[in-house]
């Protein structure tokens, strides 16, 4: 069998990456595909990457009949788009912001604007398999993680389940040009960004709730205060999050690596590695890789993720949540190695 796959906003940074990943699918093929700027045009000519879809079009709406659809829209704009594929029992995606924070007021506070869809958001499933695998193979409505929450989820999960951390978590992290999507405006420009580094929405982004939810969810229900600071960097891809924790008890590196690969020992696609690793080592694929590191006479937890953020950080990990709800491995399409160079 071979289901049917929707997307809307084929014409944004992870819809075009999806559009990618499904060529090889061995399972699923894209039917349909939307994109508010360049319906009817044909998606080669709009993305030459992409003419292997041949005279594919993208359409003002989905046509035809879907299995799945996953929504790569801006955030607010995603829910309100989403919920007649939801009302009809078809299951969905959301790669943006809109079903991720499961209080509708935290989403007001912090997206700047009500949510479009409160009545979804006891139906939505947080979309990070490494913790909800089997909720997810059960939802109809799942939310993509962020890209910097699912590096630093990854990156401390397993220290805040064993209880290992205790107090304010620091992250600082690192973002390529292309998190900030194709439609986010100026100040993204070769001349601007090359040769530069920067931190912005210091202590006030989106994405700092959804890293404390998550984490909190995994141990007592109890938010641990977290501190998130993003910078960007003069590259095209890739997601650095170097995480900081106070131990709660002394441990070694040695006790701490065994516990996250304990953690993740039934993950495909998070690694505990031996090395720091760079974020090429995750260009193009699903993986994120994570290094624990105890810095002993400090007493503090130093834990750093990378992936790729239009894999792991969205297309790729909707693909795996899209594995997950229809019954496929979880894998399928996505066992690619990193492009290195």
């Amino acid at each position: 069998m071979s289901y049917r796959v929707g997307i809307i906003n084929v014409t944004g940074f992870a819809g075009m990456e999806a559009a990618r990943l499904l060529w090889k699918h061995p399972a699923a093929r894209i039917t349909s595909i939307t994109g508010r700027s360049l319906a009817g045009q044909r998606l080669g000519d709009a993305f030459p990457h992409l003419a292997v879809y041949g005279d594919m079009k993208i359409d003002a709406e989905i046509a035809g009949d879907v299995d799945i659809v996953m929504s790569a829209l801006p955030t607010a704009a995603s829910a309100e788009a989403c919920a007649p594929f939801v009302d009809a029992g078809i299951p969905v995606i959301d790669i943006a912001a809109d079903f991720r924070l499961t209080d509708p007021a935290e989403f007001e506070a912090w997206m700047g604007k009500p949510h479009p869809a409160p009545e979804l958001l006891p139906r939505a499933v947080y979309g990070l398999p490494e913790l909800k695998r089997d909720a997810i193979q059960a939802a109809k409505l799942v939310a993509n993680p962020g890209c910097y929450p699912a590096t630093s989820i990854l990156a401390l999960a397993p220290a805040v389940a064993a209880g290992l951390v205790d107090g304010p978590i620091v992250v600082d992290a690192k973002s390529g040009i292309s998190g900030a999507g194709r439609g986010s405006g100026g100040g993204f420009g070769y001349s601007e960004v090359n040769e530069d580094v920067s931190a912005y929405k210091i202590a006030n982004h989106n994405h700092q709730p959804e890293i404390a939810q998550e984490l909190g969810a995994l141990r007592d229900g109890v938010r641990p205060p977290v501190t998130f600071v993003p910078h960007l960097v003069p590259m095209t891809r890739g997601i650095h999050a170097t995480c900081y924790a106070p131990l709660a008890r002394p441990v070694s590196t040695a006790e701490v690596r065994e516990i996250y690969r304990d953690f993740y020992n039934d993950a495909p696609f998070t690694e505990v590695v031996a090395t720091p690793p760079h974020t090429k080592h995750t260009l193009g694929n699903n993986m994120c890789l994570v290094h624990p590191v105890v810095d002993e006479r400090n007493g503090m937890l130093v834990a750093v993720g990378v992936l790729d953020n239009l894999v792991k950080g969205a297309a790729g990990q909707a693909i795996e949540n899209m594995n997950l709800m229809l019954g496929l491995p979880q894998a399928a399409g996505l066992d690619l190695p990193a492009v290195y160079p």
